[in-house]
């Protein structure tokens, strides 16, 4: 049974591929073809025959390389910082009544507030670089972690809690390490996954204000009205998206290998 069900995952994660690549190409094909006959304007939209050309160029100048290596860096650092800080607070908050209590209000104040919202004032605290680019980062992250991190302590049964205590874990680290953590894992790793996302779509709120990275380059390309350049560098965004989240799978995998 355990043999067939593995064969019938198996075709079905090929059937998706198949499908997905060629959803891709019908959507590229029609794309193509719209730009072609006219439908779409070729100088407000690029065709994607034209992007190859483009990369090329940005290649051989080395703007392509430099802009993800300058994105990277402050993109890492802003994730991390904000996974960590969001996931703990969000876990004393499910753990401690009272702390939960204090920080009730504040976070209703400030979870609204929108990552490029403080793109102000990571100017004026930290001026044009990169530690402004990774507070705006870390904002837009923190956010996600913070309530995957609360949900999923929130989610826990009650009665594990006394399980706990009685098996000698009633203190604080103690149902931190032997309960809560281990319970919470699937949604702190949900909420992880959630923020690989949303830290490259703060990429570009983060360098508008001219901190050197892909999102600085495509606003210099759309004021040039390169649209061409413009995609590539949303294309290049969404592969190093797709890239980190491969790459977060097997985090994921070796995280929840107790799991069926």
């Amino acid at each position: 049974m355990a043999a067939c069900q593995t064969v019938s995952h198996t075709v079905l994660a090929k059937s998706r591929w198949l499908l997905s690549a060629i959803g891709l190409l019908f959507f590229f094909g029609a794309w193509e073809a719209s730009v072609r006959t006219g439908l779409l304007p070729a100088g407000m939209v690029p065709a994607p025959s034209s992007l190859w050309q483009a990369w090329r160029d940005e290649v051989q100048g080395g703007f392509w390389q430099q802009a993800i290596k300058d994105s990277l860096g402050h993109y890492l650092l802003g994730l991390a910082i904000g996974s960590v800080f969001g996931a703990l607070l969000g876990l004393l908050c499910g753990m401690l009544a009272v702390l939960d209590g204090l920080l009730d209000g504040i976070v209703r104040l400030l979870r609204p507030v929108p990552g490029l919202a403080w793109v102000p004032f990571a100017i004026l605290w930290f001026g044009l670089n990169t530690a402004g680019a990774t507070f705006v980062i870390a904002i837009s992250v923190f956010w996600i972690n913070f309530y995957a991190a609360y949900a999923a302590v929130k989610s826990v049964d009650p009665e594990f809690y006394e399980l706990a205590a009685s098996f000698g874990h009633g203190s604080f680290f103690g149902r931190l390490v032997k309960l809560v953590l281990p319970a919470s894992a699937p949604g702190l790793m949900a909420g992880l996954r959630t923020g690989l996302g949303q830290g490259w779509m703060s990429v570009v709120a983060a360098e508008l204000f001219g901190v050197p990275g892909i999102g600085a380059r495509m606003m210099q390309a759309s004021s040039l009205l390169a649209t061409d350049v413009v995609v590539v560098y949303m294309l290049t965004m969404a592969l190093l998206y797709a890239l980190t989240d491969f790459l977060f799978g097997f985090v994921r995998k070796f995280v929840l290998r107790w799991q069926p």
